[in-house]
């Protein structure tokens, strides 16, 4: 029986990743991106060259349901919440470490266990391949 003291492999790395996602406040997810735009008057400055473009105008665009919803935001509100989307990415790039390193941990363990060698390759790298059922005519 396994000691409770004994540290598993990338246990460590794992348990900060953990901590990171505690620290992590709101999350909004989606983009933001800052617009300056034309308009449909033929007669409009935004038309001339160089164009004196409208805006800025500040969109947040993200997915529901299958469905892309954009709303506009003020830059009080952008700037109220731009932790929140600055979170969003924190926590995919946290969860993609902490998923790298369950997986180095599952490849040591399961090494140790069978006695086969460490692969040397990225386990997060491997891909498995379906044979085609179709043939080429």
């Amino acid at each position: 029986m396994a000691d409770k003291r004994t540290k598993r492999p990338w246990e460590a790395t794992r348990r900060a990743l953990a901590g990171e996602l505690g620290e992590i406040d709101g999350v909004l997810p989606g983009s933001v991106v800052v617009r300056r735009m034309r308009c449909g008057k033929s007669g409009c400055a935004c038309h001339d060259d160089p164009p004196t473009l409208h805006g800025p105008y500040i969109q947040w665009t993200r997915a529901i349901g299958g469905k892309t919803l954009t709303r506009y935001l003020s830059e009080e509100e952008l700037a109220r919440y731009q932790p929140w989307f600055d979170n969003a990415r924190r926590l995919k790039e946290i969860a993609a470490k902490l998923e790298i390193a369950s997986l180095h941990a599952l490849e040591i363990e399961r090494a140790t266990k069978t006695g086969t060698p460490i692969p040397r390759d990225d386990p997060t790298s491997r891909v498995t391949r379906r044979r085609s059922t179709t043939r080429d005519a």
